[in-house]
């Protein structure tokens, strides 16, 4: 298309039609066409046939380059005018390589162009749009943007709105904590209390035991001279009170209980050791086999495989004894554990597994747990049995509460100097229970 503006007319005159830029170092042929001495070499660098003009494809002399002078003082004059109505323009960019405007944009180089930029081999076949319209586009996607940020702006907490906040949950953890301290000490002078009758009362019972000693010593100190005076006396009168004086001062409370010297305690069952099978009461005195398994935690300390269940109380020293009531059943143990007892997995009862224990078997046998069992040649089944541990001795005796006759016994040292507690195995159908 005819350029309408004469500064455009003289763009186009000055622009080498093989680059499509301004000439540099413009030279004539003899046909009349002008070219840029680079490019009409470079068309003609190579060619075996005769030398003709790119634009006309007349035949010319290869050598016969003349240099075009007023060409060249047209292009210069043709740059400073295109400078010149740039910046008329509004001050928009010009081109530092052509000097003129950039009104135009490279979609693929995403740069501003000039129109002798969009006729070169750089750009000839990217996509240009006018820069007005590129501007336009790129504002429209910027100002999409700015809405996607302003509402993210929107959602950002506030400042001013944190620090109340922050201010309302410190005031509401201040008076939690205000709250439990007065609850804390409110049940610090309970418990106080509660420990001061507590104290009240041993004392009571020990000054009431202290005196029973007392008067019970007095009475043996008195029955032990009776007696050496009566060990004084000749023979014939001697034997003639000897029954009577066994009879009549053995304190009976003491010749027949065989508790001289043993602490009766007062064990409970603990039922985070109690086997899922396990149902215990509510005084936990007393344990039975449910009819199903019950949905307990699984508690690191319960036992998991044999439904067994350990007291609550454990003993280091001393000499301790309790009573287990047998309930009705095929199959029961009972004894006592070592704290550390394995509680998961298959276990055998025995000394090797750290328990010592009596058991009675559906099939009528009543055995000693020992490795391997022993025995008992019973003539029935206890109703009741008497569990005595001396923990100095390492020993543990079992006894029939009925007629007091012994069941068996652990020898000493079997035991060894750790805690131990109750324990017991309950089969189907079967029922212990604590005593007292």
């Amino acid at each position: 298309m005819a350029a309408t503006n004469p500064v455009e007319s003289l763009q186009e005159e000055a622009t080498c039609p093989v680059c499509l830029e301004y000439f540099t170092e413009p030279a004539i042929l003899e046909c009349g066409h002008n070219f840029c001495r680079a490019c009409i070499s470079q068309c003609w660098e190579g060619s075996d046939t005769a030398a003709s003009c790119p634009q006309c494809r007349e035949t010319v002399q290869q050598r016969n380059l003349r240099p075009n002078r007023q060409l060249a003082n047209m292009v210069e004059i043709a740059k400073r005018l295109s400078l010149q109505a740039a910046k008329g323009a509004g001050g928009g960019g010009v081109c530092e390589r052509h000097q003129e405007a950039l009104k135009l944009f490279c979609e693929e180089d995403q740069t501003p162009i000039c129109v002798v930029c969009d006729r070169s081999r750089a750009h000839r076949a990217h996509t240009v749009v006018p820069i007005e319209e590129a501007a336009q586009e790129y504002k429209e996607r910027i100002q999409g943007h700015l809405k996607t940020l302003r509402e993210e702006r929107e959602k950002l907490p506030c400042p001013i709105f944190i620090q109340k906040q922050t201010q309302t949950e410190r005031q509401k953890i201040v008076t939690e904590f205000q709250q439990l301290r007065q609850f804390l000490e409110e049940r610090e002078r309970l418990l106080l209390a509660q420990l001061e009758k507590l104290d009240e009362e041993i004392v009571r019972i020990q000054n009431e035991n202290v005196s029973q000693l007392s008067e019970q010593i007095s009475r043996l100190s008195e029955l032990i001279s009776e007696l050496e005076g009566k060990c004084q006396k000749p023979a014939s009168e001697f034997l003639q009170t000897l029954e009577f004086s066994i009879q009549c001062h053995i304190p009976g409370g003491w010749a027949h209980s065989g508790l001289w010297g043993w602490n009766m305690v007062n064990v409970t069952l603990d039922p985070d050791t109690a086997h899922p099978w396990l149902v215990l009461s509510e005084d936990q005195k007393s344990v039975r086999r449910g009819d199903t398994r019950q949905r307990l935690p699984n508690y690191p300390e319960r036992f998991d495989c044999w439904a067994c269940v350990l007291g609550c109380e454990g003993f280091t020293s001393g000499r301790h004894c309790w009573e287990v009531e047998i309930g009705d059943g095929d199959l029961w143990a009972v004894g006592v554990a070592k704290e550390s007892v394995r509680r998961k997995g298959e276990i055998s009862p025995s000394p090797e597994e750290e328990i010592w224990a009596v058991q009675w078997c559906w099939w009528g046998k009543f055995q000693a747990l020992t490795s391997p069992v022993t025995p008992l040649p019973l003539s029935r089944v206890p109703s009741r049995i008497r569990v005595c541990l001396d923990c100095d001795r390492g020993q543990v005796t079992f006894i029939d509460a009925g007629d007091k006759a012994p069941i068996f016994t652990f020898p000493p040292g079997s035991v060894p100097g750790e805690r131990i507690r109750p324990w017991l195995r309950v089969g189907v159908g079967s029922q212990l229970s604590l005593c007292p």
